[in-house]
């Protein structure tokens, strides 16, 4: 009678997801025997599939088509020619002019200096920040993909 009562409370346990590895080892043993209660007939299924399921095995051999590395082959190498093409095109109409001026950023007076070497630092710096604003997204993005795709 005792024993009747354990299971029950350790069913109870096993559907509210509370059960220890065990716990449900005792279930399952308890319910392969032959000598189950018979008001906990019904549950005899469940702990019995289990079981069967344990020993169940796949045995079909997968094979991967080679076709489609071939593809990506062929789509990868396709990719890297329209990106050489599109800079080439890029530098070759946006090259631009040396200066004929005779101005190479020299400076007499240290104060102009001074003040056109703070506004190419100023301008690198802003660009430098929307560089780094655009890394805080990767990483951000980087953080999101390896919580969803656990390897």
């Amino acid at each position: 009678m005792e024993l009747y009562k354990n299971i029950e409370q350790l069913l109870d346990k096993y559907f509210q997801g509370e059960t220890s590895f065990a716990e449900e080892t005792e279930l399952k043993t308890y319910f392969s025997s032959s000598d189950v209660a018979q008001h906990l007939e019904q549950y005899k299924q469940v702990f019995g599939y289990f079981l069967q399921a344990k020993e169940q095995r796949f045995e079909k051999t997968i094979l991967i088509p080679s076709k489609k590395r071939k593809n990506a082959a062929l789509l990868s190498l396709a990719a890297s020619i329209v990106i050489l093409i599109g800079v080439g095109t890029f530098y070759y109409f946006n090259e631009s002019k040396p200066k004929v001026s005779g101005e190479y950023g020299t400076y007499d007076n240290p104060e102009i200096a001074l003040k056109e070497t703070q506004r190419a630092l100023d301008m690198i710096s802003k660009n430098v920040n929307v560089g780094i604003e655009s890394v805080t997204y990767i990483n951000e993005y980087e953080i999101a993909k390896d919580r969803i795709f656990i390897e």
